[in-house]
């Protein structure tokens, strides 16, 4: 796999993980908290456009196209804020880790964000939906909200919602307690958000085999990780969802299958500052997912070599790519882009740190 990796010299240049990353025009890539989305014969990278000091979106979500993974056009913005006062994207809201995934049946390509409202720091826990015709855009703003209201996950059969429909938060005002973290396992915070719907938080998308599509998002105050089906048009929720790691505060999920199998790699919650990499794997999209220990492997390996998850890139021959972002809170603009293959060792992933990669 080695070789496959780092034939070098018959690439033009390399990657180097951690380094400035220049668009053709030699332009440092503003696409940050992304993912890629392989359409045709080109590739499309989505993300976040990052100002100079604020983190808030000033612009909106870019689009780059790569024929080979190494040489990134600029297409512009795909989705753009908008000055309307009190629009669900104005300018200075929270729009983070845009995903885009094509529809076979309706031609469209679908985007969904985690979006927070303009002025209310991360109260409003939202996901967005935008729609185009074109992979570059641009997208046509649809909606937000909250996941699933009015809807318990699939694993709580009669009596599960009977139980957590007796929970009451003001029995359980101290967080991290053994009661709490208990009454967490029971729904304590799903019967909280019920009617007006799950939070949702960091991101991403995914589609299987069999053409369904999923949401998979931070929720429950980031305690809990949803798992969330979507609509045969990819641009709403179903009603079924399930839980994941309930009570173990991940974030920033980032899902792949590989030989029959679901994994998914995800962060602590520590804010910018780096954190180890968790990893789950399962059977089933819906479960049941086993955790198991951080795949990072070298220098800073404990801290994901100082980035976070983002994204897994599955290619046509089934190989994958982890790609991560290494933030700069006092310059977002600057915040920098890990990619690594990942390697298999006893029929578990690796990510071995690699200073510079090609494909």
């Amino acid at each position: 796999m080695e070789n496959y990796w780092n034939k070098q010299q018959q690439k033009p240049h390399t990657l180097r993980n951690g380094g400035l990353w220049r668009d053709e025009s030699g332009r440092h890539i503003n696409a940050h908290g992304g993912g890629i989305m392989k359409y045709g014969d080109t590739y499309y990278w989505f993300g976040e456009h990052k100002d100079d000091h604020t983190s808030n979106a000033m612009v909106g979500v870019m689009c780059y196209a790569s024929k080979d993974l190494m040489n990134w056009r600029n297409c512009g913005v795909a989705l753009s804020v908008t000055d309307e006062r009190g629009h669900d994207i104005e300018r200075g809201c929270i729009l983070e880790r845009p995903k885009v995934i094509y529809n076979k049946v309706t031609g469209k390509f679908c985007m969904w964000f985690h979006l927070e409202l303009k002025g209310r720091g991360y109260n409003a826990a939202r996901y967005g939906v935008a729609v185009a015709d074109r992979p570059e855009g641009p997208y046509k703003f649809l909606y937000s909200s909250r996941a699933n209201a009015g809807t318990w996950p699939i694993e709580f059969d009669k009596k599960a919602c009977a139980i957590a429909d007796t929970l009451n938060m003001d029995n359980y005002k101290k967080w991290w307690t053994p009661s709490w973290r208990k009454a967490i396992d029971k729904g304590l915070f799903v019967k909280r958000d019920f009617a007006a719907g799950q939070m949702s938080r960091d991101m991403t998308l995914y589609i299987d085999d069999d053409g369904k599509a999923y949401h998979i998002f931070a929720s429950e105050d980031n305690v809990t990780l949803h798992i969330a089906e979507l609509t045969a048009d990819y641009l709403h929720h179903t009603g079924r969802y399930t839980r994941v790691a309930s009570g173990g505060q991940n974030e920033a999920p980032a899902i792949f299958k590989h030989d029959g199998t679901y994994w998914m790699i995800t962060s602590g919650c520590t804010g910018w500052e780096p954190n180890e990499a968790r990893m789950f794997s399962a059977p089933s999209i819906w479960g049941p997912w086993t955790q198991h220990p951080n795949p990072c492997r070298g220098p800073k390996a404990e801290k994901t070599f100082n980035g976070q998850s983002t994204f897994v890139l599955t290619l046509e021959d089934g190989r994958h790519i982890f790609m991560a972002d290494i933030w700069r809170p006092r310059h977002p603009r600057d915040a920098r882009y890990i990619w690594i293959p990942i390697e298999f060792e006893d029929n578990k992933p690796v990510i071995r740190w690699r200073d510079e990669v090609t494909f």
